[in-house]
């Protein structure tokens, strides 16, 4: 029990400090550096991936949780992802169209309008657990807990989760290039959002304490950036931007 009480101390003293530093300087990175992370972007994030499990981004950030604009549906071609599916399904048939803060709110189920609760994703953690549990990623056992069974998904591929933390820790640390436009939208897409769903300290725990400073220092630079200038840019993505915008007001 004291050894997890310091482990958990040491976590929290890391993090402190890595953001102290990060409000101290903006870190500036040499030319040398951005032109080595260039050559080696895209070298190993998914080798694998053709031939071994593909995770949806969601999946992503359960196994490791603009502002004003309104979202039109330009296509509801199946995805192949059931929840994304059933958005757009929703989105589509939505007249007038939602803003994005909006759609957060009606399909998190967190909208005070009770005629708008038919809208919501039900049972989005229990549907993503069971995605990953066909895809071998994790299993099903049931616990019992005094009086009741809980169903519970242990993870049984640890490799395909230590992929995906190592993914996360090279996006911040030797692959870092300094531009979220040159980095990989879905990894940079998988950071916000694990940040705002409060797990990716799961993916910097393991990291030496130079490293891990580096690393949040890095991620609240992302963090600190406008949204809605970012959205702004030659070719961005500006619905990803919105729903970083309405994440990290």
């Amino acid at each position: 029990m004291t050894s997890l009480a310091q482990r958990t101390s040491g976590l929290v003293q890391r993090r402190t400090e890595a953001i102290r530093s990060a409000a101290a300087d903006k870190e500036k990175e040499s030319g040398g550096e951005e032109e080595e992370a260039r050559r080696g972007e895209d070298d190993d994030d998914d080798k694998g991936d053709s031939k071994e499990t593909r995770l949806t981004l969601m999946e992503e950030v359960l196994l490791l949780g603009l502002k004003d604009r309104e979202v039109i549906c330009k296509s509801d071609a199946p995805t192949g992802d059931v929840l994304l599916d059933e958005a757009l399904k929703h989105i589509k048939e939505t007249q007038p169209p939602e803003t994005v803060q909006s759609w957060i709110e009606l399909l998190s189920g967190e909208t005070w309008n009770p005629l708008k609760l038919h809208y919501q994703l039900r049972n989005v953690r229990e549907r993503l657990a069971k995605n990953l549990v066909e895809k071998g990623v994790l299993t099903t056992e049931k616990q019992n807990f005094l009086l009741f069974d809980m169903t519970t998904h242990p993870l049984t591929n640890s490799s395909i989760k230590q992929r995906l933390v190592k993914k996360v820790q090279d996006s911040v640390l030797e692959k870092w290039v300094n531009d979220p436009h040159r980095m990989d939208k879905r990894v940079l897409a998988l950071i916000l959002l694990a940040h705002s769903s409060d797990v990716l300290e799961n993916a910097f725990a393991p990291l030496q304490d130079d490293q891990y400073d580096l690393g949040m220092k890095r991620v609240h630079t992302l963090l600190e950036l406008e949204p809605e200038k970012e959205s702004a840019k030659p070719n961005a993505n500006e619905l990803m931007w919105a729903v970083v915008a309405a994440f990290t007001k």
